[in-house]
């Protein structure tokens, strides 16, 4: 047996020092009523103790492992231990345990051996009187010992994948925290009750005093920084993917703390449960300078199309006139000075409306 891989695989299991746990309590008072002994205990050896994790008839949590029948358990995975004489017993008879309270004349353990082939302890059974025990008691005290441990196993699965389960779900929200915007779970019952279940931390980026709990706990503090003029739409959108789970999609505006107006996109996915609330997950994200990169294309198209009509239209005229078989050479060349003069006023028209533009494109 190598103690110190005994060690390790006992304390994988995180078990030492952790409160009764019903499923093997019950397995102690089994094995009492099985083997007619009022005392039985669930024991993990460490270093150093004898720990009890359950106990039936024994005010005891834990003993010097010189002290302990079960210590003795630990090189015999294949056997019950049965001590009939513990008084006459050289290992046993100057402990404790037998010389004081609680005078123990009869002890039988099964060991609590692992996947790796470890004995963590036993489930034993004490008795204050001499007794004894019959290869049917033996075979279900290992029975016992046997459903303690696959207990234990199972609870070791769970743990570990509570553990990971954790760290994924921190290593997901540092990742949401870092993109940009904000992630998040909407849900919407068929009462038409809302609420976020998730929020990253990229709504403090948006809005300084508003955090993530604070939305949770109230989910109308984001409706209420929606435009009043926007606000109708966002929830006939939230309406009709609702009733069906369409893709949300939303441009709308929002009010700013220092009262600017920014543009907001939200974009999600429905999944519909089964009580019939829908899920959406999705993102918010900052779209005010798209939007105004936006507005500036169409000044951009209503200038050219409103603006450079006139001198356009003018230069059009001057040209048909030119073309015209009746004129004479003084009437073109007044029209050419008139041609001249429009293209100066375009040109210099579409000089500033270059460098207007340029200047609002940089800043955009």
């Amino acid at each position: 047996m190598n103690e110190q891989e005994r060690i390790q695989d006992l304390l994988s299991y995180e078990i030492l020092g952790t409160s009764p746990e019903r499923e093997l309590d019950e397995l102690v008072e089994i094995a009492s009523v099985v083997c007619n002994t009022p005392i039985s205990l669930i024991t993990l050896i460490d270093q150093d103790r004898q720990w009890c994790k359950s106990k039936m008839g024994i005010d005891m949590s834990e003993i010097p492992r010189e002290h302990s029948f079960c210590h003795h358990a630990l090189s015999k995975p294949n056997e019950v231990l049965v001590v009939e004489d513990p008084v006459n017993d050289t290992r046993f008879k100057d402990t404790p345990f037998v010389v004081g309270e609680p005078y123990i004349r009869f002890y039988a353990g099964a060991p609590l051996q692992t996947p790796k082939g470890n004995i963590l302890g036993t489930l034993c059974v004490l008795d204050n009187k001499p007794n004894e025990i019959s290869e049917s008691q033996k075979k279900a005290l290992s029975l016992l010992a046997k459903r303690a441990i696959d207990f234990m196993d199972t609870r070791k699965v769970m743990a570990e994948q509570s553990k990971h389960i954790r760290l994924g779900i921190t290593q997901l929200k540092n990742l949401t925290d870092q993109v940009p915007g904000i992630v998040y779970q909407f849900r919407m019952t068929d009462q038409g009750a809302m609420s976020f279940d998730f929020l990253s931390r990229g709504v403090s980026n948006f809005y300084p005093d508003l955090e993530p709990e604070d939305v949770k706990q109230n989910v109308q503090l984001v409706f209420d920084l929606i435009h009043p003029e926007d606000l109708p739409g966002v929830m006939q959108k939230i309406k009709e993917s609702f009733q069906h789970l369409t893709p949300f999609y939303a441009e709308y505006r929002v009010l700013a703390q220092n009262g600017a107006i920014r543009w907001l996109v939200s974009k999600s996915t429905p999944e519909k449960l089964e009580e019939g609330a829908v899920v959406w997950y999705g993102i918010f994200q900052d779209v005010t300078k798209r939007k105004e990169y936006e507005q500036t294309l169409e000044q951009i198209s209503f200038d050219i199309s409103h603006v450079i009509r006139r001198p356009i239209s003018s230069l059009l005229g001057l040209v048909a006139l030119s073309e015209s078989e009746n004129v004479s050479a003084e009437q073109l060349k007044e029209y050419v000075g008139y041609t001249k003069i429009v293209a100066d006023e375009l040109d210099e028209f579409t000089r500033k409306l270059h460098d207007i533009y340029y200047e609002r494109k940089t800043r955009v």
